[in-house]
C-alpha cells in the first residue's frame, strides 16, 4: 500500500502532486497489470449498465473514472469489490480471477479496499473501534499492534484527538477520513474510491482531498470516481470517460481536459468550464 503508514510525509495538505508520482507511471496496458478488468457486462434485469468494460491497472497507477450521474462509473467499483455479480468477462487480481462463482470475497475485500460515498462507519463503535476491528478481527493482528498503527494513521491525517470520538460527533470529512484510515488498516493493494467527497460541504471537500493527494504520492493504486474535476486532473495518470455503460474514451489527464478526443467528453468537460 506504498509508503503511508511506513514512513514519515509531509503535512496533509500539498496542493499538488509531486513529479515522481507522474513520472514513475507504468504505461498503461504493459504486461502483468496488477488488476485486469477484461469485457465484462453487468446487467440489472433487462437494461446493460456495463457493456464490454476493458481496463488494466497497473501498481502504482491512479485511475480517475468520470462521466455523468448513471454511466456505470460507481458499477463498476461495486462489481471489482464484489458487491455486484457480473454477467460476462472477468475480473483479475495478480493473475488470479476474482470475479468467479468460488470466489472467496472476504479474503479479496483485504486486498480491495474500498471507501464510500457515505461512510457507513459503525455508530456504537469510536473511531479507534471502527479502524481497528477488520485487522483485529479479519486478520488476527494483535489490539495493541492495531492500536499503534491506527494511532499514527489518524495522526498523519489530521485527527490524533478523534481517536475516542464516535461517529455523531464527527463532521462529514473526518468521518470520511476514518473511512479510508479503516480502509488502510488492512493493507489493500488497491483502493476503490466512490465519490468520497459527494455528500461533504464545499468547506471540507479539501481536508479529503489532500489524503487522497498524499496516498497518490505515496504509489498506492487507486481507482477513483469522481464529479471534482480540478482533482481528477491534479490525482490520476489516467482519465477514464463513461457514458451509457460504455468506455468512451480514456488517456492522460493533460490529453482529456486540454484536448478530449470525442465530442461527447468535450460536451462533459464544458459543463465544468473546462
Amino acid at each position: 500500500m506504498g509508503e503511508f503508514i511506513k514512513t514519515n510525509i509531509n503535512e496533509i495538505g500539498g496542493e499538488v502532486l509531486t513529479e515522481e508520482h507522474k513520472e514513475t507511471t507504468i504505461i498503461p496496458g504493459m504486461a502483468n497489470p496488477l488488476l485486469k478488468i477484461d469485457h465484462i457486462r453487468k446487467n440489472f434485469g433487462d437494461l446493460t449498465v456495463l457493456d464490454d468494460i476493458t481496463v488494466n491497472v497497473n501498481v502504482g497507477e491512479v485511475v480517475v473514472f468520470l462521466g455523468p450521474s448513471g454511466c456505470g462509473k460507481t458499477t463498476l467499483l461495486r462489481c471489482i469489490n464484489g458487491l455486484e455479480t457480473i454477467q460476462a468477462g472477468q475480473i483479475v487480481l495478480h493473475d488470479e480471477v476474482i470475479s468467479g462463482d468460488k470466489t472467496k470475497w472476504s479474503d479479496v475485500r483485504q486486498k480491495v479496499g474500498m471507501v464510500f460515498q457515505s461512510y457507513d462507519l459503525f455508530p456504537h463503535k469510536n473511531v479507534l473501534g471502527n479502524v481497528t476491528m477488520g485487522p483485529i478481527k479479519v486478520q488476527g493482528v494483535s489490539k495493541a499492534d492495531a492500536i499503534k498503527e491506527a494511532t499514527a494513521l489518524l495522526e498523519r491525517v489530521g485527527l490524533p484527538d478523534k481517536i475516542y470520538a464516535y461517529p455523531r460527533q464527527l463532521s462529514g470529512g473526518q468521518k470520511q477520513r476514518v473511512a479510508i484510515v479503516r480502509a488502510l488498516m488492512m493493507h489493500p493493494e488497491v483502493l476503490l474510491l466512490d465519490e468520497i467527497t459527494a455528500a461533504l460541504d464545499p468547506e471540507m471537500v479539501r481536508e479529503v482531498l489532500d489524503v487522497v493527494l498524499e496516498l497518490a504520492n505515496d504509489g498506492m493504486t487507486m481507482l477513483i470516481v469522481t464529479h471534482e474535476m480540478e482533482f481528477a486532473q491534479k490525482v490520476s495518470n489516467r482519465v477514464v470517460f463513461m457514458d451509457k455503460g460504455n468506455i468512451i474514451e480514456t488517456g492522460s489527464p493533460d490529453d482529456f481536459f486540454t484536448n478530449p478526443s470525442t465530442p461527447r467528453a468535450r460536451q462533459f468537460l464544458d459543463m465544468f468550464h473546462y
